[in-house]
């Protein structure tokens, strides 16, 4: 299991979200998703691969090539390319974090000491699996979204399904996983969509080769089932009862995977 977005940690060199407020600087990560799956993962013995960096500077669901000019001095794409790409320079409201863009000197730091963590982990995993154990690789990949979509994503004020099974329509894992999933978290009783509005991000698109017996499935879950969105503060009874339905589906999911 991954969760590349639910870090909070910012490092002195990112200097441009520094003394931000906390309902913009928490807006559009996938806060407290690594602790609502942590203890399922524990339980388990599932390797559970995490960044703890915030994502508006190291977003680990991105490639290195995924800056433009309004971030990354000489970037070779045109400024508003990629917006929120690897360095967000904006919310998905609109709020300006990066007011003007870095240097590439201070780029290559950031992908060194924060980014490259994270994917080095999973090439490990990936690697122990496949070649060591000579076993395929069955990755979830976990997220949280806001219940309703802003004006950057595909359902503008829509109100969307609490759980989001995303598989690049079709191309990150082979359909007996992702049937597994969607029966999984629909089991235990989640309003259940698939690839609406994601199909998957970066990390599917990556790790996703069921042709080499990898699979990768992303798992979007509504922010609002466990958190106040505007204040960005945990809801705790909530949050206690979501554990254990989350800890029901992975379960699941672990029980049955043989039969995929």
């Amino acid at each position: 299991m991954t969760s590349p977005h639910s870090g909070e940690k910012v490092p002195e060199e990112v200097y441009w979200l520094k003394n931000l407020p906390e309902e913009i600087l928490m807006f559009d990560i996938d806060r407290f998703v690594d602790r609502l799956y942590e203890p399922t993962a524990k339980k388990l013995k599932i390797p559970f691969i995490k960044s703890e960096w915030h994502r508006y500077f190291s977003d680990a669901n991105r490639l290195p090539e995924d800056v433009d000019q309004g971030s990354v001095i000489g970037s070779k794409h045109p400024k508003g390319k990629f917006l929120t790409g690897l360095i967000w320079q904006i919310t998905s409201q609109g709020h300006e974090l990066l007011p003007a863009p870095i240097s590439k000197d201070l780029y290559q730091v950031l992908l060194d000491k924060y980014y490259s963590k994270f994917h080095s982990d999973v090439k490990k995993q990936y690697s122990n699996y496949l070649e060591q154990k000579n076993e395929p690789v069955y990755q979830l990949d976990l997220h949280s979204m806001p219940s309703r979509g802003t004006k950057i994503h595909r359902d503008p004020g829509e109100l969307r399904a609490e759980i989001v099974i995303s598989d690049q329509n079709g191309q990150s894992a082979s359909l007996a996983y992702v049937n597994l999933v969607r029966q999984a978290y629909t089991k235990v009783g989640f309003k259940v969509a698939y690839n609406w509005p994601y199909i998957g991000g970066r990390v599917t698109e990556t790790y996703g080769q069921p042709a080499k017996n990898q699979h990768c499935v992303q798992v979007e879950l509504r922010r609002d089932l466990y958190m106040n969105e505007a204040t960005k503060k945990m809801k705790d009874l909530d949050f206690v009862a979501l554990i254990a339905k989350l800890d029901e589906a992975l379960s699941f999911i672990y029980e049955n995977i043989d039969q995929v």
